[in-house]
């Protein structure tokens, strides 16, 4: 898949507000800071699609771009910034879960990991509920440029091992780095088979959309 147009469409703190229709949409999620914003600018080779920011909790707000005019890529408020507050921190709680488990056109969830970290318990935690919850998601290691091939292994084989405790079958995993470029084309991939199976066992009102 090739990315012909990106265009930011509206940001909004209410899942009632987002935009109508069927079109498919692909959220990214992930703790503060861990490279979403890099990650969505790599994708759509859009340098300031998406503001990227060194101050974690920069995203606040359910922000929508619509792709090749055919379907969404979200970005989503990261999780676990400890400076909100308690009740900072319940109010984007609440924003992320009517988002996720209220709006029937998210298809995949993105849910990023920074690499260079072993498992945060944060982070299986979210994982966990998303697979209580039925919710489809697939993993990006973020900024493999800032870490060893072997470090980078010796951490996959730990979430491995650790999701494999409650889980028979693991999500799609990708790696990515935004200033090496890598991971753009599986991950693209990725999304334009779930489309072409979207087209395939569904009847849609406005199939075309997903035309490239």
């Amino acid at each position: 898949m090739e990315i012909k147009s990106a265009e930011f469409i509206v940001s909004n703190a209410d899942v009632r507000k987002c935009p109508a229709g069927n079109r498919p949409e692909y959220a990214f999620i992930g703790r503060s800071n861990v490279g979403k914003s890099s990650l969505i600018n790599l994708l759509t080779r859009r340098k300031g699609l998406a503001m990227t920011s060194q101050k974690p909790g920069k995203t606040q707000l359910i922000n929508h771009f619509l792709i090749n005019r055919a379907w969404y890529l979200v970005d989503l408020p990261g999780y676990g910034f400890a400076r909100r507050g308690k009740d900072g921190r319940e109010r984007m709680q609440r924003l992320l879960a009517d988002y996720i488990l209220r709006r029937e056109q998210l298809t995949n969830l993105f849910v990023l990991l920074d690499c260079r970290h072993e498992p945060q318990a944060i982070d299986l935690e979210f994982m966990t509920w998303l697979g209580e919850n039925d919710i489809p998601f697939a993993i990006i290691f973020t900024k493999t440029d800032k870490i060893s091939r072997g470090r980078l292994e010796e951490n996959l084989r730990e979430y491995r091992r650790q999701l494999m405790e409650t889980w028979e079958e693991l999500p799609p995993i990708f790696f990515s780095s935004a200033l090496q470029r890598e991971g753009r084309t599986e991950i693209l991939n990725y999304i334009s088979e779930v489309n072409e199976l979207l087209l395939k066992s569904t009847d849609h009102t406005d199939t075309d959309s997903l035309q490239p």
